[in-house]
């Protein structure tokens, strides 16, 4: 599975989960930082990837549009790069399943 990190996370997220979550990304690393939600929505619809956001517009648009992609939302607030990367490795038993569901279109991660 691989993870696109909203522009609101930090880019070295994509780079330490390497290991978990081979060839995930950063929407500004891709040149998107001034793209809106339904264009980045496109690209990861079309590349595969599962959206990582801190931002509840990519939960709203999963209801709307439906998966995929799928989201992963991050409710825990603005913390560090290193907490952030600890809960997605924490949560990973939980962003597999999400993965592999058939209806489920995002989690929520506190």
């Amino acid at each position: 599975m691989k993870l696109l990190f909203d522009q609101n996370l930090s880019f070295r997220l994509s780079q330490r989960l390497q290991d978990i979550f081979p060839g995930s990304n950063q929407v500004r690393v891709l040149g998107m930082d001034q793209t809106d939600d339904r264009e980045v929505w496109a690209y990861a619809k079309a590349n595969d990837f599962t959206i990582v956001t801190q931002d509840a517009d990519f939960a709203d648009l999963s209801l709307l549009l439906g998966p995929p992609p799928k989201v992963v939302w991050l409710r825990c607030g603005n913390q560090p790069t290193p907490a952030i990367e600890k809960r997605l490795r924490d949560s990973l038993p939980d962003i597999a399943a999400l993965g592999s569901s058939a209806t489920a279109g995002w989690l929520e991660i506190y």
